[in-house]
């Protein structure tokens, strides 16, 4: 039986293992299960290593997605310019080569939301793994963004800098950091959501809730939102092909 499985901390709740188990069940993959591998420390990926699975791929989720690299054999050119990696695939002579599924997910979903008639320009709020897979994205996209982060610095602003004039300009934003997520959920990005109107965007790339605090409000005033589920569903299928290819 071929072992895929999830790498991270508290993964209870956890799409990936119910996703690959359906998609399994669907169509008619019997040789294959999909498990929960939850790691207090990275360093316990050694001993999973040497568990005797059958092992043959891994994603990658908070807050391993760059700690992991440093336990393989090689990277994808994306992950490599990214700096994280969310798949891990085992070869059959055992090296591990670690990719970046965020990116497709990512990308794919950002232009099937955003209205295609509108120059664009983006706030990443976060600083995180998936983070850096979504500057990647954007910038392939051609759209300028800008880092917020609790604190400024020289190529980030702070929460504490948005006012009118920059809300206006920006009119994606994209929640990267884990708050709102279960059990948090009532946490959300400190923006100024006054400033928010019907020409925004917002991507919250939490998907339990469905529903954020961040996209509640951001839907009071007008705003598109969107989960995380469409971009999951896309890394999903890229890690699948990745792990087949």
């Amino acid at each position: 039986m071929k072992t895929y499985g999830l790498i991270g901390y508290r993964l209870s709740h956890s799409f990936s293992k119910k996703y690959f188990t359906e998609k399994f069940q669907r169509e008619g993959i019997q040789d294959c299960i999909y498990e929960n591998f939850p790691l207090d420390t990275i360093q316990e990926f050694s001993a999973l290593l040497r568990s005797g699975a059958n092992l043959r791929g891994f994603n990658v989720t908070i807050p391993y997605k760059q700690e992991i690299i440093p336990f393989l054999n090689d990277l994808d050119p994306a992950a490599k310019e990214i700096g994280a990696v969310n798949v891990i695939r085992v070869m059959d002579d055992g090296k591990l080569i670690g990719y970046n599924s965020d990116y497709y997910g990512f990308k794919n979903s950002l232009e099937a939301f955003i209205s295609k008639n509108t120059a664009h320009k983006a706030l990443v709020l976060g600083t995180g793994g998936a983070a850096k897979a979504v500057v990647t994205a954007l910038r392939d996209l051609g759209i300028p963004y800008k880092y917020v982060s609790r604190t400024k610095s020289e190529n980030m602003l702070s929460y504490a800098e948005l006012n009118a004039e920059l809300m206006n300009e920006h009119s994606i934003i994209i929640n990267t950091s884990p708050l709102g997520m279960y059990p948090d959920v009532d946490s959300f990005p400190a923006i100024p959501y006054e400033f928010l109107t019907d020409q925004h965007y917002l991507y919250d790339l939490v998907y339990n809730p469905e529903e954020t605090v961040f996209m509640k409000k951001g839907r009071e005033r007008g705003a598109h939102v969107m989960n995380g589920l469409p971009m999951l569903i896309g890394q999903a299928e890229k890690a699948w092909e990745i792990w087949n290819s």
